[in-house]
């Protein structure tokens, strides 16, 4: 049998790192300018958020956590138990690390919302689109979180600022598809009755489809802060702050204590974000049944 029966023959092989590297490499050259003050943007605006949420007192947080929870959820005894979980977390002498977990991810959540929802309202308005924007978020949904901190490193340095970039791109996809799967499944016949009424295609869109999509809309927001919450760590290998890094810290230098409790503390984060979020939309959900 020959050799090539068996193994994958060497001659056929298809050179991507080269093409991709001399791609980045132009970047870097002829895109400086551009990523510099893309990086002193996001630095002014995690400061910006950052400097907001240190301003909170740490009980003013927890009053917050309990009222949000209370307003969205109906119930004092899950508002008292996120907010004795939040408590717990600067029982671990942990409160400054989660501040800086919770600004990566708020200012990565809000540049995704950003991003996310006008594309997301193209896709399901555009079949084009839809069909250039599926396969992108498919493979952005695949790749390994690591690979975007390659880029990201190399354009941005080390930092918040380069986590923030590679944690927007893996937080992205949900609220694209999202959005565009919610304002698909609006009833025809709800969209025909609007139009019958004179709506204009933009009052159709915000006053009719968006308002019946908006469960659906608020389940990619919080798939979105899921996913950048699960970035917090592997953002710390680059250097990004928080609770992540204390996690790292714990690995290297084998304390386990160290490492389980930044642990828990980011399952605490993730479990209060993800109610609230939650939430949110089972309250729209049952305002449209009620409608």
């Amino acid at each position: 049998m020959p050799e090539w029966f068996f193994s994958f023959p060497e001659k056929i092989f298809i050179n991507i790192r080269d093409p991709i590297d001399q791609a980045i490499q132009y970047i870097l050259v002829h895109w400086d300018s551009f990523f510099k003050g893309l990086t002193k943007f996001l630095r002014w605006l995690l400061k910006t958020i950052g400097n907001g949420i240190s301003w909170i007192p740490w009980w003013g947080i927890i009053v917050l956590v309990f009222l949000a929870t209370w307003k969205t959820t109906k119930k004092l005894s899950r508002a008292a138990l996120y907010s004795v979980l939040i408590f717990v977390i600067g029982t671990l002498g942990l409160w400054e690390l989660m501040i800086q977990t919770l600004t990566i991810i708020i200012t990565a959540v809000i540049i995704s919302l950003l991003l996310g929802l006008p594309l997301g309202v193209l896709s399901a308005s555009n079949k084009r689109i839809d069909k250039v924007v599926r396969p992108v978020l498919d493979m952005m949904q695949t790749m390994p979180s690591f690979v975007y901190l390659i880029p990201a490193v190399m354009l941005m340095g080390l930092g918040s600022v380069p986590a923030v970039i590679a944690t927007t791109i893996y937080s992205l996809p949900p609220v694209i598809r999202l959005t565009s799967l919610g304002l698909q499944q609006v009833d025809t016949e709800v969209m025909e009755a609007a139009k019958s009424f004179g709506s204009t295609r933009f009052q159709t869109l915000f006053k009719v489809q968006i308002p019946q999509a908006m469960p659906t809309i608020m389940t990619g927001v919080n798939q979105t802060m899921m996913m950048a919450i699960a970035m917090v760590v592997t953002c710390s290998m680059i250097a990004a702050p928080g609770l992540g890094d204390e996690v790292i810290k714990g690995i290297n230098r084998l304390e386990s204590g160290r490492g389980f409790a930044a642990g828990i503390a980011i399952v605490i984060l993730a479990i209060v974000m993800d109610r609230l979020t939650q939430g949110i939309y089972e309250d729209d959900e049952k305002s449209i049944a009620a409608e």
